[in-house]
C-alpha cells in the first residue's frame, strides 16, 4: 500500500490499517459505550426506578469515552492527513473517514522538509516535519524511514524553484 500521494501541491498521507480483529473490538466497544448506558436508562425507567440524575452522568461519561474510542477506531481504519503546501503557508487537515477535523493554517515562508524518528527504534518509522525555523508542522502518520526519505526527495523543490 502506498502511504503517500503528492499531486498539485497536496500531500496525502494514509495511516496503515490496524489488524482487522483489533478494529472489530474497538468498534464494538465504541458502539457499546453509546448504547449500553442508554439501554440501562430505559430499563431503569421502565422498571419503575424513575429518571435519576446518575443516568445522565453515566450517559455523558460513557458517551465521551465512546466518542474518543470511535475517533481512534476510525483513524486506525480510514485515517489520512491532507497537507496543502502553498507559497507562504501550509494547510493541514486530518480526515477520519466519517468526519474531518478543522483545517489548520500555519504560516511557513520557505518550507524545509525533514523527518523525526518515532516509536521503537527497531520499527524504523518516523513522521514528516515541515518547518521554516519559526513555525513547524509535524505529521501524525507513522511511515517507514525508507519511504520518508523517498518522500523528502519528491518534496524538495528542484533547482531552487518554489512551490506555487
Amino acid at each position: 500500500m502506498q502511504q503517500f500521494n503528492f499531486k498539485n501541491n497536496i500531500l496525502n498521507l494514509k495511516v496503515k490499517k490496524s489488524p482487522f480483529v483489533v478494529r472489530i473490538v474497538m468498534f464494538f466497544f465504541a458502539f457499546a459505550f453509546f448504547i449500553f448506558p442508554v439501554l440501562g436508562t430505559i430499563v431503569g425507567i421502565l422498571t419503575g426506578g424513575g429518571m435519576q440524575f446518575g443516568y445522565l452522568i453515566g450517559i455523558g461519561i460513557f458517551g465521551l469515552m465512546g466518542f474518543y474510542l470511535m475517533r481512534v477506531s476510525l483513524w486506525n481504519t480510514y485515517g489520512e492527513e491532507n497537507i496543502e503546501i502553498l507559497k507562504n503557508k501550509v494547510i493541514y487537515e486530518a480526515n477520519y473517514g466519517w468526519f474531518k477535523d478543522g483545517k489548520k493554517e500555519i504560516a511557513i515562508a520557505v518550507p524545509k522538509y525533514s523527518f523525526k524518528s518515532v516509536g521503537y527504534e527497531e520499527d524504523n518509522e518516523g513522521v514528516l516535519v515541515i518547518s521554516d525555523g519559526v513555525s513547524e508542522l509535524e505529521s501524525v502518520v507513522k511511515i517507514p524511514v525508507s519511504v520518508l526519505e523517498e518522500l523528502l526527495w519528491i518534496l524538495e523543490p528542484v533547482n531552487g524553484e518554489t512551490i506555487k
